[in-house]
């Protein structure tokens, strides 16, 4: 049993996670902590390759194999784990480190997973595991979003076994590899992944649940699902062109939702979505730098994405909303709060020095290299965009603004500190060094972030794109505050198909409602000829003519039963 543990990245965690709750607070926290170190000194060692393999039913099965990008997100994946302990410290309930730490652990073995029938159980995990974190917050509306949220991921996981399952009918092999995606068996992959990845037309679970999570909840399900399901896209469809496009749509259209989004923390959530666009851009161009690229955005994206969660989650726990339109001057009594949202911010709109800028130019780059003018431009477009919805409304609206209502905050509680510090530290660290991270990524590609032409340019968006708001502030036009409910994609299943299953619904239960009256209304009248008959003839008594009516109205009613489970 030992063995196993310790050879299988992630199941240290997912097993450890059942004592969790067994454990005192402070002692929990050690726990956790010491389970997290373990996994990340075991995983961190393993070379790429083929290391544990098993037979089930004549399947082969490869419970463990490391490619060349794997290490890179294992790292990251282990970094956040821990991270999220520190920021959750001052929290007393023991569901979701619970829950956080075997959905942590299901992503990292996930990431090991060397066929597609072991990657769907730890998928399926991190769907059950990860619900719990939805389900712990504190909204009228969780309960509905956490619903909603499972149904999308358990959805994905089926849809990923069907193309298994397929994979495996035409002769192909169950083995994690390169696919076609225009065959039915990529196809469904890449669905699946495309669920969890949150493409286009199926991302309205990420803005529709993670706002709903706990504090805590909501930093831990922003580094994990979304990026293992990156991670899958570049093993099994890197190069392929048409999601090149699909990124674009993913890194540009979210600026337009968060523009009338007045709640923080979706905000951040349509921010995630425009930042896994730069991602699968870079997966689609599919060359090594790009590749590069995508491996090195999601790792910095992981710490700074984190970071604004934590930050707007403080805000959260010390003013009880998360609404710029009730938030404003929080900066002079969380002075330290919205320092490392600054860094968060700034990181994540490409400020030189921070480690927004040495990763997404490496896609920069690529594209630019590739001859994609106009993909190259939306990108630009596109983190100009984020200035609006993350610098300005994160960071600007709650903590430098003009405050719109009395709140009383302090700053945050010291594990939460420690946990942004420790972040912002990260997104300091890559931006000035980033030789460390460049040395884990797959391949020996790079690109000169440090052209004087690239720097320049970069800071003269970032320029501009401030004078635009100062401008439009100064003229009264922006930041508008009106409160809005904004719905994606989730209207689909939050108001159309509810709105579409009743339209179908009414005139079906017009029908049956005509068949269950004239149903009984024979039986009524089956009574009555019944005892009328019995009466007459004399041949059965009152008793038995009750007898008999009450075992044709027994028949009737089961008939009506069978009839009712059928429709």
């Amino acid at each position: 049993m030992v063995d196993v543990l310790l050879s299988i990245p992630g199941l240290l965690l997912i097993v450890g996670a059942l004592l969790v709750p067994m454990l005192p607070h402070a002692p929990r926290q050690a726990y956790m902590l010491a389970l997290i170190a373990g996994s990340g000194y075991l995983t961190f060692g393993i070379e790429t390759g083929v290391h544990v393999t098993a037979t089930l039913g004549g399947l082969d099965l490869i419970l463990v194999r490391a490619e060349a990008m794997t290490k890179p997100f294992a790292l990251v994946f282990h970094l956040a784990a821990a991270l999220n302990v520190f920021y959750a410290m001052h929290d007393a309930n023991k569901s979701t480190p619970t829950a956080g730490l075997a959905y942590a652990g299901a992503a990292i073995a996930a990431l090991f997973a060397g066929d597609f029938l072991t990657l769907f159980l730890y998928w399926e995990l991190t769907a059950v595991t990860s619900v719990f974190l939805v389900l712990a917050g504190t909204g009228a509306r969780r309960l509905g979003a956490a619903m909603r949220y499972l149904l999308m991921q358990v959805g994905s996981g089926v849809v990923l076994l069907a193309g298994a399952v397929l994979l495996w009918r035409d002769g192909t092999g169950l083995t994690l590899q390169a696919l076609d995606a225009l065959t039915p068996a990529g196809l469904c992959v890449l669905l699946a992944f495309g669920i969890k990845a949150a493409f286009p037309l199926v991302n309205g679970w990420l803005q529709d649940a993670y706002p709903e999570a706990s504090p805590s909840g909501t930093v831990m399900l922003s580094a994990f699902t979304t990026k293992l399901a990156i991670y899958m896209l570049a093993i099994c469809f890197a190069g392929f062109t048409p999601l090149i496009y699909i990124g674009v749509a993913m890194a540009v259209l979210p600026i337009f939702f968060a523009a009338m989004e007045t709640d923080l923390r979706r905000v951040l959530a349509y921010s995630l979505n425009n930042q896994l666009g730069f991602m699968v851009i870079g997966i689609g161009i599919g060359t090594e730098l790009a590749l590069n690229g995508t491996v090195a955005h999601a790792f910095a994206s992981t710490i700074y994405q984190g970071l604004l969660f934590m930050a707007l989650g403080a805000v959260l726990h010390r003013t009880g909303t998360a609404k710029a339109t009730e938030l404003g001057a929080l900066a002079k009594s969380m002075p330290l709060t919205a320092i490392f949202c600054s860094v968060g911010a700034l990181s994540i709109i490409s400020f030189p020095l921070l480690s927004g800028f040495v990763t997404k130019s490496l896609t920069l780059g690529a594209v630019a290299k590739e001859g994609y003018f106009w993909v190259w431009l939306a990108m630009v477009f596109a983190t100009v965009g984020a200035v609006q919805h993350v610098f300005i409304k994160a960071v600007y609206l709650p903590f430098f603004g003009p405050s719109r209502k009395r709140l009383k905050a302090k700053e945050a509680p010291l594990g939460m500190l420690v946990a942004m510090g420790g972040a912002s530290a990260l997104c300091l660290g890559i931006g000035v060094y980033p030789e460390p991270l460049y040395a884990l990524l797959p391949y020996g590609a790079r690109y000169d972030v440090w052209k004087a032409g690239y720097v320049l340019g970069e800071l003269q968006l970032l320029v501009f794109a401030s004078l635009g708001f100062v401008v439009l502030s100064w003229r009264g036009v922006y930041p508008a505050p009106i409160d809005t409910t904004v719905l994606n994609t989730d209207y689909l299943f939050r108001r159309a198909l509810p709105r579409a299953t009743l339209a179908i619904a009414r005139p079906v239960l017009r029908v049956w409602f005509v068949v269950l009256g004239g149903l009984k209304r024979g039986v009524l009248q089956t009574l009555k000829i019944s005892e009328q008959a019995s009466r007459e003839s004399g041949l059965v008594s009152g008793i038995a003519s009750i007898g008999a009516a009450a075992g044709i109205f027994l028949a009737m009613f089961a008939l009506m039963l069978i009839l009712r489970q059928v429709m």
